[in-house]
């Protein structure tokens, strides 16, 4: 019950898509522009790198919010606090992907699992960071730098951490989950149609 609280919680905090509500308060229709995406890479696309970059920072916040309130609330003696956080991110991960708000469509999800991955395992998310930036000035494909710094978790957490910590499933979850949502980017990246940023 109380796992399934937690990942109650983090769905509808998950939910609340920053991408839309940015883009609805400036007049412009999200799902129509750019590509089609409710998040922060479509936003910064559409709308500049003020907003994108802002709304990445919203999202990120959110999936560490998702963490901290479950096992703020959540959290108690006999239970692996660890675990409640892994379903409170789990939860805003589905929940930004999956959003009730807007018959369950939504965003990739990497901003709200970096935002987690800071509450749960800083180690492997500073690693990730590194990687991600390091792709993305190399080719400037947000979608790419995603798909890398998604494959990074499991690696990094089997050097940094024990396999038998649960957080070791998260990360694999975590890899499979972000890579399964660029699949679409996959196919535009191998035709080599995939939006490059410009180095401008």
């Amino acid at each position: 019950m109380i796992y399934s609280l937690a990942l109650l919680i983090g769905y509808f905090l998950g939910s609340i898509n920053f991408a839309v509500l940015v883009a609805k308060s400036k007049g412009i229709d999200l799902f129509s522009l750019g590509s089609g995406n409710p998040g922060a890479t479509n936003v910064k696309r559409t709308m500049g790198a003020f907003w994108g970059n802002t709304v990445f920072l919203l999202d990120f916040f959110k999936g560490y919010l998702a963490v901290f309130l479950a096992q703020y609330f959540l959290g108690m003696d006999g239970l692996n606090v660890d675990l409640i956080g892994i379903f409170g991110l789990l939860g805003g991960i589905l929940g930004h992907s999956f959003s009730v708000f807007l018959r369950f469509r939504g965003g990739k999800g990497v901003a709200t699992t970096m935002g987690g991955l800071l509450a749960l395992m800083p180690w492997v998310l500073a690693i990730g960071l590194i990687v991600w930036v390091i792709v993305f000035f190399m080719t400037r494909v947000v979608a790419l730098g995603s798909i890398v710094f998604a494959i990074s978790l499991p690696i990094s957490f089997y050097f940094l951490h024990d396999l038998s910590d649960v957080r070791w499933i998260l990360c694999l979850v975590l890899a499979i989950l972000i890579v399964v949502r660029h699949a679409s980017n996959i196919q535009r990246l191998l035709s080599g149609n995939e939006h490059h940023f410009s180095k401008k």
